[in-house]
């Protein structure tokens, strides 16, 4: 075990969510086969809803896999001037140069994914066999909540996001797993609000730890948002890693 000189990447809140408070908000598509063996954990970007993401995802299932969709609580969001939205945590800047993270909010919300996950494997699903992934903020989180786990996930989806450049060294001193899981991220190259080049950023960090099973699609003349191929590249992605466990 690596000994950190910054302390641990997330700790427990107090105050953490129980997995029933947290299973209330989520948006859940059940398997089409009657045994479930694997899942695909989604988390929405700011201001939207596990709905939307459900219906979306929904016609990418491969057999035996459920969709897992949480909402994130109503909160203020600095970025948008303190309006109250669904957001994981609070987010100040987008931009490249940001040197403020909201560390407090993104552990509550790293508490909340690993607390739903292990309601999973309480299950019988076994972590091995999830993929988790995100959109925008949800991107974030899902990456922030696979490198702090215990336990390496089947993949990670990080779709049009990023990684704030002030918490990258820290989330790679205190990795406790997923070094080598397959990674899939995805960017548009015209998106107005992660620009494009934060996600290079971010995937220039990823890669420098997991060179072979991390792959970084751009999309041309997509903004901030999905795509048909996108969707494509992504349910190509879940198969491949639940079937075969690489890239």
């Amino acid at each position: 075990m690596v000994t950190s000189k910054v302390g641990p990447l997330f700790n427990r809140p107090k105050m953490a969510r129980s997995a029933s408070e947290i299973l209330q908000r989520c948006v859940i598509k059940q398997a089409a086969s009657k045994e479930t063996t694997a899942a695909l954990v989604f988390l929405h970007g700011l201001g939207d809803t596990g709905h939307g993401w459900g219906e979306i995802l929904e016609g990418m299932k491969v057999p035996h896999m459920k969709i897992i969709c949480p909402t994130a609580p109503v909160t203020p969001v600095s970025l948008n001037g303190g309006m109250r939205m669904p957001s994981w945590f609070d987010v100040y800047d987008l931009g490249e140069g940001s040197k403020k993270y909201d560390e407090q909010g993104i552990e509550k919300a790293v508490a909340d994914v690993h607390t739903l996950l292990e309601s999973e494997a309480l299950k019988g699903i076994d972590i091995s066999r999830i993929v988790i992934g995100g959109f925008s903020q949800g991107g974030a989180l899902a990456l922030a909540s696979a490198y702090s786990y215990h336990t390496d996930f089947a993949g990670i989806l990080a779709l049009s996001c990023w990684i704030p450049p002030t918490m990258q060294p820290k989330l790679i001193e205190n990795m406790k797993s997923n070094k080598s899981t397959p990674v899939l991220q995805c960017h548009g190259d015209i998106d107005p609000v992660v620009r494009y080049t934060v996600g290079c950023k971010t995937a220039e960090m990823l890669k420098s730890f997991n060179p072979k099973n991390h792959e970084f699609k751009t999309y041309r003349g997509l903004p901030h948002s999905s795509c048909d191929q996108e969707m494509e590249d992504v349910k190509t992605f879940i198969s491949t890693v639940l079937t075969h466990g690489k890239l």
